[in-house]
């Protein structure tokens, strides 16, 4: 169990629900968040009877992005120690991103600047009809840098051109026309659709699901015929994997 003053995890069927729980600052970052979320990641890749990971949170919004005092602090830092701190974010980025388990945000309210970069960062993202999403870094002489990479991969190049220069807001129907969120739905339907995604992966090869994210990172951004090989390759292995054949045997009984 982590500090309840950052983040609150509990597993329930093999899933950890991960809640940001700083509900008086509607969940922003500073960077204590940022090492609970990186340490619960961390460790969460480690642990072979995890199936998935539901991220949330606390009060009346998903996440803000950084908190006001923590920008304050920045504010007075040395280029070194803003680097640092970076480093960190993108860290705790990087360590979500690269879990072997299904990923799914689960937003409601606000999910600004980095918050919109946790609903990037996972694999499925369900919004309410009510919350709102911006890339509103630019509104305070800053950018969004880190979050970057996985906003890109989610939304493409055009679409983050726009939303990145303006950092205007946007509703939870624009953020699932561009890619950001995968459904969206009433908020008092919210868990319950994250439940359905729960119950559609409970149902699937854990390990098949481990590697089809690992094919994934390894296939991005390569060309049809560089992917080919690997491709055929991963196949081939999950093919004859214990997992496989007894989930392909059952499958041809029925």
């Amino acid at each position: 169990m982590s500090d309840p003053s950052t983040i609150h995890v509990l597993r329930l069927a093999n899933v950890d629900y991960v809640t940001l729980n700083r509900p008086e600052v509607r969940n922003a970052f500073n960077e204590h968040l940022i090492a609970e979320m990186t340490a619960w990641a961390e460790g969460a890749a480690r642990d072979a009877s995890l199936r998935g990971a539901v991220i949330g949170g606390a009060g009346k919004s998903f996440c803000a992005g950084a908190d006001v005092a923590w920008m304050a602090k920045m504010a007075g830092y040395t280029r070194e120690e803003n680097l640092r701190d970076a480093r960190a974010a993108a860290a705790m980025f990087a360590a979500i991103d690269t879990l072997p388990v299904p990923v799914i945000a689960q937003v409601h309210g606000a999910a600004l600047g980095g918050g919109a970069g946790l609903a990037a960062v996972a694999d499925i993202a369900v919004a309410a009809e009510d919350a709102t999403f911006g890339f509103t870094e630019v509104k305070l002489g800053l950018i969004p840098a880190v979050i970057a990479p996985y906003v890109l991969a989610k939304i493409g190049l055009s679409a983050a051109r726009e939303l990145f220069i303006t950092g205007r807001r946007f509703d939870a129907g624009h953020a699932q026309h561009i890619g950001l969120v995968h459904a969206v739905v009433p908020a008092a339907e919210l868990i319950d659709r994250v439940n359905r995604y729960l119950v559609e992966i409970a149902a699937n090869g854990p390990e098949a699901m481990r590697e089809a994210k690992a094919l994934l990172r390894k296939i991005a951004n390569r060309s049809i015929a560089d992917a080919a090989p690997i491709t055929a390759e991963a196949i081939a292995d999950r093919r004859v994997s214990d997992e496989a054949q007894k989930m392909m045997k059952n499958f041809l009984k029925t």
